[in-house]
């Protein structure tokens, strides 16, 4: 039993790492030896990685777009699910609102970011409501369709058992729309980061993207790929710690689909 649970966690850690694994070794040979200035070997950009990421600037420049990315991406959570949930069970105000969210869903989030200056400022406010910008369309969207999909029969249960108000709202509506949810946070996740280094490239004094757009300005190659790196492997982690919650939360959705694939 231990044997065969380890030979299950082996499966998966190879399956989750393995093609990065491949993609950073494909990156080392190729580079190895590279005397191109603008493509520095891995070997080097590994050298400078502790160099520039720790210490001062791991404080001054990670820990602020990690704390901006942070809330406005929980912003967009609590936004889209809960617009989500009162466009998805009125079609009067799905008939009302949904030529207005199309509009502003086609609408590009780096466009917005100019305009959205002039009323926010420079701050971490605009920084914020640029990835909240782009990080709401998929949770709402994806938030609608589960809440319309919810199950009729189960749906006429509830009713007649008496089920009505939070109660409904919370067993039936949230937890039968809750992978659709979940998705669109996922395809969130990738876009709060885009949006978290675009915005700190507009007027900024600190984040990630600033200071790997002050090290490409200055010529500090190994150190602006330096920071790409980081951003691949922020991305790498979240993804990572997201299906870990995911497994958690919709651990009944997983199980119900596999017991449905093995009848």
């Amino acid at each position: 039993m231990i044997r065969t649970s380890v030979l299950n966690m082996a499966r998966r850690a190879l399956l989750v790492l393995g093609l990065p694994l491949t993609l950073f070794c494909v990156w080392w040979f190729a580079t190895a030896g590279s005397t191109d200035f603008y493509v520095p070997p891995l070997s080097t950009i590994l050298q400078k990685f502790p160099e520039v990421w720790t210490g001062e600037r791991l404080a001054s420049d990670v820990v602020p777009s990690l704390v901006r990315l942070t809330t406005g991406y929980l912003l967009a959570v609590v936004i889209g699910v809960g617009l989500g949930l009162v466009v998805g069970t009125s079609r009067v105000v799905r008939d009302v609102l949904e030529p207005v969210l199309e509009l502003f869903r086609a609408i590009p989030p780096p466009v917005l970011v100019p305009v959205i200056m002039l009323f926010a400022g420079i701050g971490d406010t605009m920084k914020v409501i640029v990835i909240v910008s782009g990080c709401v369309w998929p949770i709402l969207l994806n938030t609608v369709e589960g809440v319309r999909a919810v199950d009729e029969v189960l749906s006429d249960t509830c009713r007649s058992y008496g089920i009505t108000g939070p109660s409904r709202l919370w067993h039936l509506t949230l937890r039968s729309a809750s992978p659709q949810i979940v998705t669109g946070m996922r395809q969130s996740l990738s876009i709060a980061i885009i949006l978290m280094v675009i915005s700190e490239m507009f007027a900024a004094s600190n984040g990630l993207g600033f200071t790997i757009v002050q090290f490409q300005r200055t010529f500090a190659i190994p150190e602006m790929w330096s920071g790409v790196l980081l951003l691949g492997l922020l991305g790498f982690a979240l993804s990572l710690l997201f299906r870990l919650a995911e497994n958690r939360v919709l651990a009944w959705y997983h199980g119900l689909r596999r017991a449905q694939r093995n009848p």
